[in-house]
């Protein structure tokens, strides 16, 4: 897989920005809590966070309708440009210490729209990087390890830079991450775009995209699962997991290393899924979703510290291989015309209700306990996973085909 190309130097350039994102928050976080010389409270914080999100989930369905219509690559190289600037801007002004608060979350505000512009680019490019049929083996699951390595590398780099020299630093990097991975999307030899969606109108393009998302029953019902998983199991333990490794697990560190292990988990994960094709994607795809029960059912019965970096091993693995078999089954079954559009409806439909668990954890915790919310959450996913391998259009689907199965 390595030796094709084009997917040799996307890989270098998409790893490269991908360990810079993930170094990124760290240095924004401790630039809003020191304000940029200047005391501030961690009330900022949330609203650079929300600043980042919000433009995410705004613009994902113009993204998919946009890299429908020019090319997956050129709004990818657009956007990288873009979040390249954005974070040497940002830099600058840290280095100089000009950087308020309003700054700050205007410019993280369009860091947020190039991540919107970017993520549905990417469902729909990773098909013309290699041949279809090695989708599953190597490009998916090589991007989702890519994914994996950086998310547990990424902090504990930003954290020792940042203590060493200043946030300004590890933005600064990320900036030349960018650089690198538009250089690399430059040097990509594909055709131009795919659909001749730009003689419509905005709205028709949406439209169209939504027909092709609604008409498959195994797309928004896996989509709804797991935005209410989100909802339900994983904002919960996100909140609420720091919250009970600080009361009863041994605090930060036993918390870093629940996390530390869910990547390693997606990166065995990733190993395991290497080069194999089940011949029902979806349905193992969901059987390994029970994996994201483990954890927070292990913090709710106040399982020792063991128990629940177990849990979060398996969770990680399941995530891994519940992203490249779900995302390879998309690639395969929807146009080539509409997969921008498609990846976007179903971005959306993931992550869209994940700020609200965030933000409802806390209160409900306070309310119901910090364990009944997780067991709550826990205990749905085990039953919805249930349910949806119930559904014969998800339990059926096979790697590919001409027909829908029923």
């Amino acid at each position: 897989m390595l030796g094709e190309h084009d997917f040799r130097w996307f890989f270098t350039g998409y790893a490269t920005s991908l360990l810079g994102s993930a170094m990124a928050p760290v240095a924004v976080a401790f630039a809003v809590l020191d304000g940029g010389g200047r005391s501030t409270g961690g009330a900022d914080l949330g609203w650079v966070m929300a600043a980042r999100i919000l433009p995410v989930v705004l613009v994902l369905l113009a993204g998919g309708v946009v890299a429908d219509r020019l090319g997956s690559r050129r709004v990818m190289l657009a956007s990288d440009g873009l979040r390249g600037v954005v974070q040497a801007l940002f830099a600058v002004l840290l280095a100089t210490g000009r950087a308020p608060l309003w700054v700050m979350v205007a410019l993280v505000a369009v860091w947020g729209i190039g991540e919107g512009l970017f993520m549905p680019a990417l469902g729909a490019l990773v098909p013309g990087l290699v041949r279809r049929e090695e989708l599953i083996g190597d490009a998916n699951t090589l991007l989702g390890m890519a994914r994996s390595v950086a998310t547990v590398l990424g902090p504990a780099l930003a954290g020792v830079i940042t203590a060493a020299w200043g946030p300004a630093v590890v933005l600064a990097a990320d900036a030349a991450t960018y650089g690198i991975g538009a250089l690399a999307l430059y040097r990509l030899r594909l055709p131009g775009a795919v659909s001749d969606g730009g003689r419509e109108s905005l709205l028709a393009d949406l439209r169209a995209g939504w027909a092709e998302f609604a008409s498959r029953p195994w797309l928004w019902i896996t989509t709804a699962h797991m935005g209410l998983f989100n909802l339900l199991a994983w904002a919960p333990f996100l909140v609420l997991g720091p919250l009970t490794a600080q009361r009863e697990l041994g605090g930060a560190r036993a918390w870093g290393t629940v996390m530390a292990v869910y990547g390693a988990g997606a990166v065995l994960g990733g190993l395991l899924v290497l080069g194999r094709r089940p011949a029902r994607p979806l349905a193992v795809a969901t059987v390994a979703t029970l994996g994201w029960a483990l954890p927070p059912a292990a913090l709710a019965a106040g399982a020792a510290l063991a128990w629940v970096v177990a849990g979060a091993l398996a969770a990680g693995v399941g995530s891994a291989v519940c992203g490249t078999l779900y995302g390879t089954t998309v690639q395969r079954w929807v146009p080539p015309e509409a997969l921008g559009r498609v990846t976007s409806f179903g971005a959306l439909g993931a992550f869209v209700l994940g700020p609200v668990g965030l933000a409802a954890a806390g209160p409900l915790a306070e309310r119901l306990g910090t364990g009944t919310v997780l067991a709550v959450g826990a205990f749905w996913q085990l039953g919805a996973a249930a349910a949806v391998l119930a559904v014969p259009a998800v339990r059926r689907r096979p790697w590919e085909g001409d027909e829908e199965p029923t």
